[in-house]
């Protein structure tokens, strides 16, 4: 099926369907429970850095891994310039920008301002399995990264 052929309310509630899941990933990295991540990839979904062998398949693969962040851990991300093209009626992609603010040994308070420790792009497949849109994969790309501080060692600037 041709996309032109998608009515276009359709294709609208598609866009903000999957708009809506790549801000659900990052506010559950950020602000709830990072192991959640893996309720918004279908079962087979993966997530992967585009560089190097880090790739991690399926369910309960992406919650064990995302689960894993320390618990110290304080980051925000900022998405930003959220591009989702509708390829079908269950199928589309999405090329999001992303700005990574993070720090390991937070325990409470604000944090002084700092550079990002990462600015890339995530692309993104998503498909429609059973009325739901879910990300069938995620990969990151990163323009700009540095190591995540401790924020003891950070304190001394």
């Amino acid at each position: 099926m041709a996309t032109e052929a998608l009515d276009p309310t359709d294709r609208l509630l598609a866009e903000r369907a999957c708009e809506r899941l790549i801000v659900e990933f990052v506010h559950k990295l950020d602000l709830g429970d990072p192991g959640d991540v893996a309720d918004l990839f279908a079962d087979v979904g993966f997530w992967e850095w585009a560089e190097g062998d880090r790739r991690i398949q399926g369910r309960e693969a992406l919650r064990s891994y995302f689960a894993g962040r320390p618990a110290d851990r304080l980051s925000r991300r900022i998405c930003t310039n959220i591009l989702v093209t509708v390829t079908s009626e269950a199928t589309a992609t999405a090329t999001t920008y992303f700005t990574t603010y993070r720090v390991d040994g937070h325990t409470s308070g604000f944090v002084p301002p700092r550079a990002p420790t990462q600015v890339g792009h995530y692309e993104d497949t998503f498909c429609k399995v059973e009325g739901r849109w879910l990300l069938g994969s995620r990969s990151l790309y990163l323009a700009f990264a540095g190591p995540t501080e401790r924020l003891e060692a950070a304190a001394d600037d």
